[in-house]
């Protein structure tokens, strides 16, 4: 576009138009940034209505608005936390060695005086990625968590946790950064957050009633509460699969500009592998969980194709077509067997899989990077492609320190809820649903088509 502006300066004979064209050119390319940016983040938003509906649809009828409450509440609320502190820490001046931001906050440019257009531009981008991390944890902690707790713990994360991490890996300045970890949309950085802290509260706060049933002979079988309404979930995926497009596409933050993996020229390439790894990791899950359950289960296909999202947040810049598609495999199967392992071996009720789909993945996406990434003009060059170990050092690294920082902060976050506030409805408020126990409504009013179990 820029070349062809230039070109019809040129011909154009008239007195001035140079100067004419180069501040179209410079306007139009500010124009551009705008508009693309917004479209991501609009499409990011829309991922807020595919987290509802999927969470909603894979569990019981009976905690249908509360999911929904709690999926919208969660954006709500955590804009206007990251607003006020969030982005301040996140993007603010360098603070103790690359660890925190330490201005920006809503006292500053983000709040009471005028910002620019370039920070209105930014912050709106980061702060739909901010709702994101922190409603991956809704999932986990459904059909047993107070609301008054939940939505304590979604500011928290919003204008904390998510933040500093986000700093270190993001803001250039963090150390993160200066080492050479790379994380080009999230897989860390937004999904392993929400992933870890997910982990944490599904621990801290305990199964549903009756998930676990002690025999007996002292065995321990596990009881399967299956989703009240699939064609919702599979809605709900497929908006995510919609959101996604921005989610990565637009996380090259430019749509002008060629020869970086940061520049608007790829970001065809960018939706492309993304588009591949999310099918493969659906057909992946489709016929790995056909093998393991003898039926083609239709949520684990389902998660597989998150499970792919996810695994290609992280490389999405750096991989190509045929490299996508082994990544999503592989996260298409991890998602499958780390599903089975957290109900079954680690007795943790999750029960929409987030921790399997967010967490695991978005560790695996991110040493995905170390494995295939193939991006020399920007430093970063994969194991398979003749790096050596060292981008998967970097990208090691990031993962322990942002996992440790994640599931300690959310352990300590979720056990004084638990002490001060109170974490978990009662057994009878459970028991009747907590669409009427948290909110005296009903998501399907005047249908009978649940039992209390």
């Amino acid at each position: 576009m820029r070349k062809k502006i230039v070109a019809l300066a040129v011909l154009l004979p008239v007195p001035g138009v140079f100067l004419f064209a180069e501040e179209s050119i410079e306007s139009l390319g500010f124009s551009l940034e705008v508009v693309w940016l917004f479209i991501g983040a609009i499409l990011v938003f829309i991922m807020q209505a595919g987290f509802a509906l999927v969470e909603t649809g894979l569990t019981r009828a009976k905690n249908a608005a509360n999911i929904t409450m709690k999926n919208t509440m969660d954006f709500c609320f955590g804009v206007i936390v990251y607003w006020a502190l969030g982005w301040g820490f996140m993007y603010g001046k360098d603070a103790f060695g690359g660890f925190v931001g330490a201005d920006q906050f809503f006292f500053n440019e983000m709040g009471l005086t005028a910002a620019n257009g370039e920070i209105y531009k930014n912050w709106f981008f980061q702060a739909v990625f901010a709702a994101t991390s922190a409603t991956i944890v809704s999932g986990a902690m459904a059909e047993r968590t107070r609301f008054k707790s939940y939505l304590i713990y979604t500011c928290f994360i919003s204008a904390f946790i998510y933040p500093i991490s986000g700093h270190w890996a993001w803001s250039g300045d963090g150390w993160l950064a200066k080492l050479g970890f790379h994380d080009f949309a999230g897989s860390t950085v937004v999904h392993s957050v929400g992933g870890w802290a997910a982990l944490m509260g599904a621990a801290v706060l305990g199964p549903r009633t009756g998930k676990y049933i002690k025999g007996p002979d002292g065995r321990i079988s596990v009881k399967a509460f299956p989703g009240h309404n699939i064609p919702y979930a599979a809605l709900g995926v497929l908006f995510l699969f919609f959101g996604w497009f921005g989610f990565n596409g637009a996380s090259t933050l430019t749509a002008l500009g060629e020869g970086s993996i940061w520049s608007g020229a790829n970001i065809s390439r960018v939706c492309v592998v993304t588009a591949l790894a999310a099918s493969a990791g659906a057909s992946a899950a489709l016929f790995f969980s056909w093998l393991w359950f003898k039926k083609p289960d239709a949520s684990m296909t389902l998660n597989g194709l998150l499970a792919g999202l996810v695994s290609i947040t992280a490389p999405c810049g750096t991989v190509g077509p045929a490299d996508a598609v082994v990544i999503g495999l592989i996260g298409g199967v991890l998602v499958v067997l780390a599903v089975e392992f957290i109900d079954k071996t680690l007795k943790i009720d999750d029960p929409v899989g987030a921790v399997s789909v967010h967490c695991v993945c978005g560790v695996f996406g991110t040493l995905a990077v170390g494995v295939w990434a193939n991006a020399p003009e920007d430093g970063i060059v994969g194991l398979l492609k003749g790096g050596g170990f060292a981008q998967l050092g970097k990208q090691f690294t990031g993962v322990l320190a942002v996992g440790a920082w994640a599931a300690l902060t959310s352990l300590l976050l979720f056990s004084l809820i638990k002490a001060v506030a109170g974490l978990r409805v009662s057994p009878r408020e459970e028991l009747m649903g907590l669409d009427l126990s948290e909110h005296k409504a009903e998501a399907y009013s005047g249908f009978q088509i649940f039992s209390n179990m």
